[in-house]
């Protein structure tokens, strides 16, 4: 089953899931800044993607450039940042079986539905 990691606030996100939703797949909706992902949790859809968490990390967000930017951080060290702050995390993140990708532009979905 599809899974769109979704922040209802966010236009590119309700973009991906209209995609989805147009899609007629059945899909499940997280909404990840609710959700309290784990550190494993949040690790294995860091590896689906098969980027480093550092590219996870939405680097405009005014909790990352008064907290985080500039300073030498380790992979986890920045997936413990995401979880704290969720809002860091990019969005949507979209998973079909055993592949992932992040819906920036959000026609990138169509390539794992």
């Amino acid at each position: 089953m599809i899974k769109i990691y979704h922040n209802p606030r966010c236009r590119k996100s309700r973009e991906g899931l209209a995609i989805i939703e147009n899609s007629g797949k059945e899909f499940e909706i997280i909404k990840y800044l609710d959700a309290n992902l784990s550190e494993t949790e949040l690790t294995e859809i860091i590896n689906l993607l098969n980027i480093s968490p550092i590219n996870l990390v939405r680097k405009t967000e005014k909790i990352w450039k008064e907290n985080y930017k500039g300073k030498e951080l380790s992979d986890k060290e920045i997936v413990i940042a995401m979880l704290k702050n969720p809002k860091l995390i990019e969005r949507p993140i979209v998973i079909n079986n055993n592949k992932a990708i992040v819906g920036r532009p959000p026609e990138n979905i169509t390539t794992i539905i």
